[in-house]
């Protein structure tokens, strides 16, 4: 029953953390779409695996601040190859995207499979990762998506202009003697940051579409950035407490891809029904112009 559900503790903590998860990815990755570069969510994600293998290899340990510091770093490595390959080699874009995602990600499958093979029980639940078990997620855990949060909403408030400008005209704020580089390093350290966090619960190939989905959406209901920022952080946000919901409900269904597939269906609807961009606003305008067309 519901009543007894949402007198769970349990739940409310899988509910609050996946929340805030979804907030948090959702409000950053506005920028990403913004400057078209949604698919370094997905490049970080998947390059984030070896760094987790790697960690726990060297480590022996499953604890989470060692695994999610590797992952980080790897995911930090992958974005910047990304971004340098296309500009040091004709290599296009895309193409390094894809390449990047494929290496690291073929490269932390390689790890993940030697890791298990290990002697000894210390991998076993190593390869949640992949797709994430918010179900397991604890106060602490909670308590370091909370923090993340933290610090992106203090970050994007006090340089809200300067990502503003950065996200729509990099070029003039080139010109008008901001720090481009910085400030495009801090927005990508806070996507790799909020990447790591998201592993545990939605897993490496999850894990980028709360970074594009909720922002997708919440461009197709405004222009303004503010509103935007605001909207993606509540559908993530919205996304988050509705997997959780239905996967407590139901049961035996995982709670990272149902998060995800709320901020799909939440995207999908959007594209569907926005007001002004939406396909059947589209439609009933091209609609009505072809009745009001004289005949002959």
């Amino acid at each position: 029953m519901v009543p007894e559900l949402f007198r769970d503790p349990t739940f409310w903590t899988v509910a609050l953390g996946s929340s805030l998860l979804g907030g948090v990815a959702g409000a950053l990755g506005v920028f990403a779409v913004l400057r078209r570069e949604s698919l370094i969510g997905d490049v970080m994600s998947h390059a984030a695996l070896p760094g987790l293998v790697l960690a726990f290899l060297i480590t022996g340990s499953r604890e989470l601040p060692p695994l999610l510091l590797g992952a980080a770093l790897s995911a930090g490595i992958g974005a910047l190859l990304a971004v340098q390959i296309p500009r040091r080699s004709r290599i296009k874009p895309d193409a390094a995207l894809g390449l990047v995602l494929s290496v690291f990600f073929g490269m932390g499958i390689v790890g993940l499979t030697v890791a298990q093979q290990r002697p000894t029980a210390a991998q076993a639940g190593l390869d949640r990762f992949l797709f994430g078990q918010a179900a397991t997620m604890l106060r602490r855990d909670v308590a370091a998506i909370a923090l993340v949060a933290l610090l992106v909403l203090t970050l994007l408030i006090l340089l809200w202009k300067e990502w503003k400008l950065l996200a729509f005209d990099p070029v003039f704020a080139k010109a008008c003697g901001l720090p481009v580089g910085a400030l495009e390093l801090l927005l990508a350290a806070l996507m790799v940051l909020t990447v790591a966090i998201g592993l545990p619960a939605v897993g490496v190939v999850l894990v980028s579409a709360l970074l594009v989905a909720p922002a997708a959406a919440a461009r197709q209901w405004t222009d303004r950035l503010e509103r935007m920022v605001v909207l993606a952080g509540g559908f993530g946000a919205l996304s988050g407490g509705l997997g959780t919901l239905m996967s407590a409900e139901i049961g035996r269904l995982p709670t990272g891809p149902l998060i995800v597939l709320w901020a799909c269906g939440i995207a999908l609807l959007s594209l569907l029904i926005a007001p002004r961009r939406g396909l059947l606003r589209r439609w009933y305008l091209h609609r009505r112009k072809s009745h009001a067309r004289p005949a002959g």
